[in-house]
């Protein structure tokens, strides 16, 4: 099985990671791996392939900073080239991104079969545009290997048993990553020494999608929740460089503990070290559960709605005053016992075993 793993974003580097290390448990598989490169920052994408012993792409594309429509149709364009070049057995995309987008319609246009990592998953919000690339994915996928028992509903209300693709329960291969790393971040990562938060409570943030960043009056109310929130502890935010642009652009103060964009190992050290998680993040809200840790999303749906009806995720939108009165009660609260929604750390290990058996 030759296989082409199209890649670009953050989030995909993790899920990347814990695929492709199953992968070689299996000779059949012969993975190379295409980065778009619709992140580009070294702190957002470099660090990761080092960090998380990810195998260093074979091609990367160097398409960023463009438009939505200009970034997938360049990302087609270039992945089409590959494609023919390579002449693969099958291609594998993750999520939701863009690069999602644009690998699995080369392929689909080239009639190389589709396989899509986190299938099935739905906010109901088609404004996002993550919506539009996770719908249209899966619509021309083969292969739908999707993490929860909801997204396997979701497929199946719109259809899909009908469209000749099979639809597999395998897990979120997320909670293999933050199962394999935790150790290894709490060797390798000292930020919490270097922001002289050891032993502290702190609120850990993360604030990018243009829902909240694009709107003033959204982007405002949730820096003032954010600005008040640090007068009764820290609130650290690893700011995206989109987001730092719109906050100067915008003339907001944020009275937060801001870095630039950190890698996966520091990231899981804050996870596991914060008292409450904030985000507008689909990943993070999870990765939160994984460690234990209430989560506020900063949006007015998610698609994962099993952690809002299990009371370990709220959402709170950009409301000020819905932010700061869950706060308060998230940190009198203890945390529910966990549940096995994604999979128990062994999706990725049926991915491969999935993929070995079509060879």
């Amino acid at each position: 099985m030759k296989l082409i793993t199209v890649i670009g974003a953050r989030p995909q580097f993790v899920k990347a990671a814990a695929v492709s290390r199953a992968f070689r448990a299996f000779p059949s598989i012969e993975e190379k791996i295409v980065h778009t490169g619709q992140h580009f920052d070294v702190n957002m994408s470099d660090i990761f392939f080092e960090e998380m012993d990810i195998p260093r792409p074979h091609f990367n594309l160097e398409i960023n900073s463009l438009s939505h429509g200009a970034m997938t149709g360049r990302m087609l364009e270039r992945i089409e080239e590959v494609l023919l070049a390579e002449r693969p057995d099958a291609l594998l995309v993750y999520g939701d991104t863009n690069s999602t987008l644009a690998g699995a319609l080369a392929a689909r246009k080239l009639h190389i079969p589709v396989m899509h990592v986190e299938a099935g998953l739905r906010s109901h919000n088609n404004a996002m545009p993550e919506e539009t690339n996770r719908i249209l994915t899966d619509r021309i996928s083969d292969v739908l290997f999707c993490p929860t028992e909801t997204a396997v509903a979701n497929l199946r209300r719109e259809g899909f048993e009908h469209f000749g693709c099979s639809i597999l329960q395998v897990g979120d291969v997320m909670e293999d990553a933050a199962l394999y790393y935790a150790p290894k971040a709490t060797e390798r990562s000292n930020i919490l020494k270097s922001l002289h938060l050891e032993g502290r409570d702190f609120v850990l943030c993360t604030l990018h999608r243009a829902e909240n960043t694009d709107d003033p009056a959204r982007f405002s109310a949730i820096v003032e929740a954010l600005n008040e929130t640090a007068r009764q502890m820290p609130v650290v935010l690893p700011l995206h460089p989109r987001t730092q642009k719109l906050l100067e652009k915008n003339g907001l103060r944020l009275d937060a503990i801001t870095v630039p964009p950190v890698g996966y190992f520091d990231m899981l050290s804050l996870l596991k070290n914060a008292r409450v998680v904030m985000t507008d993040s689909g990943g993070l809200q999870k990765e939160a559960y994984f460690f234990g840790k209430f989560c506020l999303t900063l949006r007015d749906d998610t698609e994962w709605v099993e952690l809002v009806y299990g009371g370990f995720n709220f959402l709170v939108g950009a409301n000020k005053n819905l932010i700061l009165k869950t706060l308060e009660v998230v940190l009198s609260k203890k945390f529910p016992d966990k549940k096995d929604f994604f999979g128990g750390g062994k999706a990725a290990e049926r991915i491969a075993e999935v993929v070995a058996n079509l060879s």
